[in-house]
């Protein structure tokens, strides 16, 4: 039976034609090891064949073409015998949770005490700390009152007749005011009916609640 090589999905391949290096990295925080590059002797020694071939040709042409040849097989070879080394050297520092199957990091991501990672057993330390911060914000919101300026963008105040601008001076207004801040004119004149009490427009002729004609 040939031999098999056990891999992880958690890895990024960072190797080249000169050499081998591997990322590991925690599937939960993404934090990770890299191993240090191991250099590919035969790369040197191709690239130098490689390197005369392209200068002098003929032999040692044809002699560079065959090196290209031997280094893709022996850099497969290579490069497997990095890979499984690299596992192996960085296995430790990693743990698969029996529940999510998900490979992490001892130090920051697995949870001794539960034996299970800290996404399927958190540190209920933290857990309420956390839970104390977010009830904490939601009472700030609960019990968060309204400025004067805020007030006026309720529905009470979108009910009366607003003006953009002064209608004495033309000046823009900003914001829904009794007086003009310009000019000091009046801009809302409250009308009630005489015959029912009903709140009236400025221009209003007849009472809409009870048809009363309004002087």
């Amino acid at each position: 039976m040939a031999d098999i090589i056990e891999f992880v999905k958690n890895y990024d391949d960072q190797s080249t034609d000169n050499g081998f290096q591997f990322e590991f990295y925690c599937n939960r925080c993404r934090s990770g090891f890299r191993t240090k590059f191991k250099a590919w002797s035969i790369a040197t020694i191709t690239n130098v064949a490689d390197a005369i071939g392209d200068t002098l040709g003929g032999v040692f042409g044809r002699a560079g073409d065959i090196g290209q040849r031997v280094r893709s097989a022996k850099w497969e070879q290579a490069h497997d015998q990095a890979f499984e080394h690299a596992v192996t050297e960085i296995k430790p520092e990693f743990i698969q949770c029996p529940k999510c199957n998900e490979w992490v990091c001892r130090s920051r991501c697995w949870n001794t005490k539960k034996g299970l990672c800290k996404e399927c057993a958190p540190d209920l330390g933290v857990e309420m700390a956390a839970a104390q911060s977010s009830r904490s914000v939601e009472e700030v919101w609960r019990h968060a009152k309204m400025s004067e300026e805020d007030k006026k963008l309720s529905e009470e105040y979108w009910r009366e007749g607003i003006v953009a601008t002064c209608p004495k001076c033309e000046k823009p207004l900003e914001a829904n005011a009794k007086f003009c801040p310009n000019c000091g004119e009046k801009l809302k004149e409250k009308r009630f009916c005489k015959e029912c009490g009903a709140s009236l427009g400025k221009d209003v002729k007849f009472c809409p609640e009870c048809g009363k004609k309004q002087e």
